[in-house]
């Protein structure tokens, strides 16, 4: 099969629409009308017409094959600025020391924190159920090809670059963490209050407690999910943390997901990544695998059989003539390529 992987354009509408209901993450939801500001929000971001606290990439994989749209991912260029601040709890230690009894403590606390000038954010990864645990790796594949765009455009991104991972939920979608801290100080269902927040921050930092809140208050059930990811999340937990992202010592105010974080040049597929020149070579072999973007005006990607080599020319890379195809790429094109399987770990 062939895929590719795209920025988002809004013929894909209907189908993205499908995807999104069999997940119906909050912010990529299966909703016709919020779907389609999205599509129009890329589309423009894309083409650099909005400035970096309103821009969003959306971008989707295809079946060449059967011409269908069958995973998304997303950047939020900026999450965090005057109007809409990034909320977080910094995790602390705090220590306790009696003299008297001889004995002393080491308490967990949360400390409340808005960020006005917010990192950029990933997120809105999405694969067709149908599609997933297939030997491409498609969930692979579209997480790590959007860093090959924000390697091209680092401009159009913060250096600071935030993953919020979900944390374990009971089966009928609450969050213990919310239910034991957030709920008594604003009288909101979670996932109610978690809507809110995307568009509207006031009551949070109006009725959330400013001072330190201590952990061992909050009964285990909640403690037992701070900072912990879900099952179904810990697949893309293990690819974050290979390409270099760590946990930031900090949790979701309303669910206590952890959040991880890296810097975006230390970000191995921006790291390693390179740009090339299209090439053929008469012995070429294509027995490395990478990840291929274009560089012209439509982002496209895919992984591709190729043949690396440098020379006092530069890099020029033989692409396998299926995935050249794909891609549209002719001899002379610039491409920018980043390693597909990497052995970091934490």
């Amino acid at each position: 099969m062939s895929f590719i992987i795209r920025s988002v354009r809004h013929d894909d509408l209907n189908q993205l629409v499908d995807l999104a209901k069999q997940f119906n993450l909050l912010n990529l939801p299966g909703d016709r009308k919020v779907l389609s500001e999205k599509i129009d929000r890329s589309e423009q971001s894309f083409a650099g017409k909005l400035e970096k606290d309103k821009a969003e990439y959306l971008f989707v994989v295809e079946d060449l094959e059967e011409k269908l749209i069958v995973g998304s991912s997303l950047v939020i260029a900026k999450h965090g600025n005057d109007d809409v601040p990034h909320s977080a709890f910094k995790v602390l230690k705090r220590d306790h020391f009696s003299s008297d009894l001889g004995i002393g403590f080491i308490h967990q606390v949360l400390r409340f924190q808005l960020d006005f000038d917010g990192p950029t954010e990933i997120g809105g990864l999405l694969v067709d159920k149908s599609y997933r645990r297939r030997p491409e790796k498609l969930g692979k594949q579209i997480s790590l090809s959007r860093f090959l765009y924000m390697a091209l455009h680092p401009d159009r991104f913060e250096e600071r670059v935030l993953c919020e991972l979900t944390p374990p939920l009971t089966e009928e979608g609450r969050s213990e963490f919310w239910e034991a801290l957030g709920r008594r100080f604003t009288g909101l269902p979670y996932q109610e209050a978690d809507l809110l927040s995307q568009s509207h921050k006031e009551f949070i930092e109006s009725l959330f407690p400013q001072e330190d809140i201590y952990l061992a208050l909050l009964d285990s059930k909640a403690r037992l999910v701070l900072g912990r990811v879900g099952e179904a999340t810990k697949p893309a937990q293990h690819l974050l943390e290979s390409i270099g992202f760590h946990y930031l010592d900090e949790v979701d105010p309303f669910d206590g997901g952890p959040h991880y974080g890296a810097r975006l040049h230390e970000i191995l597929p921006v790291k390693y990544g390179k740009r090339a020149k299209v090439t053929e070579f008469p012995d070429a072999s294509y027995k490395d695998q990478m990840l291929v973007a274009t560089t012209g005006e439509e982002f496209m990607a895919s992984l591709c059989s190729v043949d690396l080599r440098t020379s006092a020319e530069g890099n020029q890379v033989a692409v396998a003539p299926k995935a050249r195809t794909i891609l549209g790429l002719e001899v002379g094109d610039e491409v920018y390529l980043a390693p597909f399987h990497y052995n970091r770990g934490k």
